[in-house]
């Protein structure tokens, strides 16, 4: 269980802390930095609607194949190894997509980036419980919100910087917080060395029945269908709704980036005030039926009447990505163990993205074959409603070691 001591937030984790920030910011950079400018990279070399789609199943996918793997590379090199690992990933992604000259070296430099995303997707809830034990909620909530930011910053950012130096410089500025990201942990990685502990990078080993039958446990398996259904609508907005905006209600393409940065901007509240709640409350359910009641007004708007409220609806979709923090720290609060926690991030992380893979792909190609953004919005609304029954069953609080063990 969580330690109850609390420590003075900066007492001998400080760059730990900074650390866990700047990671934070990082998150989601690659994945938002595209869309917005995907009209200026086919004026360099064709991109079709097929290769759109495909960036946007990418996210999703090396997430799913992180979430299997990162385990595996925390047990090998630690958190904290594993944490440069990524960042690494991430700042030769930026810049190999940045000089691409044509779309295969396009995808070559988002799958550099999107795989270190992934294994720092999975491995930061572990390093907030192992530096932070007295204050997950409070770390998880800060990091949250600040991977809303990471969403918004980029989406809002792309189209301008493309405009006035190109979409190369657009893409490549990123690498620029991907490559300050790694200061502080190699400054981690120091002073564990210095200290020689010889612990200090290792995790904490998951009872072989959490790592082999998570699938056995209810809370393991709502947990994921909830992280799968907020994944694959986050994923299919990144990838389409600059587009579906611009086809449904008239937005021009910089009121489209600019819109898909809303929905970071008010996700911020929500990443902030869920992880602090779901400890607290008595019953999680509600606010998972108050996320998935935001995502499906969202959608239902753009279907009825998309025009005149626009920005209600982007908001009510922002609003509903509070599924994504409730789900981070429901793999802290519902584990008992660092190597549990591990073991449910991977396992929740990897299917979810796996799942979540499908939704720009699906979107695509109803898109294609009805001609309009009816089918893809009704499918988008049908796997939203999907997530009231994880609302149901995540309404009692377990955790999962004590489900495997009966």
């Amino acid at each position: 269980m969580l330690e109850s001591r609390r420590l003075p937030l900066w007492a001998g984790r400080t760059a730990a802390l900074l650390g866990i920030v700047l990671v934070a910011f990082t998150l989601r950079q690659a994945v938002a930095a595209v869309s917005p400018i995907i009209g200026d990279i086919r004026a360099d070399f064709p991109v079709s609607n097929l290769d759109v789609g495909l960036l946007g199943t990418l996210p999703p996918l090396l997430f799913a194949a992180s979430g299997f793997t990162a385990p595996r590379v925390a047990r090998r090199l630690g958190l904290d190894g594993g944490i440069v690992l990524a960042l690494a990933l991430i700042t030769v992604g930026h810049l190999v997509r940045a000089v691409a000259p044509g779309v295969a070296m396009l995808l070559v430099g988002s799958i550099l980036a999107f795989a270190g995303t992934g294994v720092g997707n999975v491995l930061l809830p572990s390093v907030v419980r192992r530096y932070f034990p007295d204050r997950v909620a409070l770390l998880t909530a800060v990091y949250a919100c600040i991977v809303g930011v990471s969403t918004s910053v980029p989406a809002a950012l792309a189209a301008p910087i493309a405009q006035y130096a190109g979409w190369r410089t657009s893409l490549a500025v990123w690498a620029v917080t991907s490559a300050a990201a790694l200061v502080p942990w190699l400054i981690v990685l120091a002073q564990q060395r210095q200290l020689r502990r010889t612990d200090a990078g290792l995790v904490s080993p998951a009872p072989t029945e959490v790592v082999t039958r998570l699938w056995r446990s209810r809370a393991a398996l709502s947990i994921t269908a909830l992280f799968s259904s907020s994944a694959i609508c986050t994923y299919a907005a990144f990838a389409w709704l600059p587009e579906i905006l611009q086809d449904v209600a008239g937005s021009t393409p910089t009121e489209a980036g600019v819109l898909l940065a809303v929905t970071g901007v008010i996700s911020v509240p929500g990443a902030l005030i869920a992880p602090l709640l779901v400890p607290r409350l008595r019953n999680v359910g509600w606010l998972i039926a108050a996320g998935v009641l935001s995502f499906a007004l969202g959608y239902l708007g753009l279907l009825l009447a998309p025009a005149p409220l626009t920005l209600l609806w982007v908001l009510l979709i922002g609003c509903g990505s509070i599924l994504f923090p409730v789900c981070l720290v429901l793999i802290n609060v519902r584990t008992r163990t660092h190597g549990g926690t591990v073991a449910l991030s991977g396992f929740a992380q990897g299917t979810a993205y796996a799942l979540g893979a499908l939704g720009p792909l699906l979107v695509g190609l109803l898109h294609d074959a009805s001609g309009g953004w009816t089918l893809p919005l009704l499918f988008l609304l049908a796997v939203t409603l999907a997530a009231a029954i994880p609302a149901v069953t995540l309404g009692r609080p377990t955790f999962v070691e004590d489900e495997l063990s009966r």
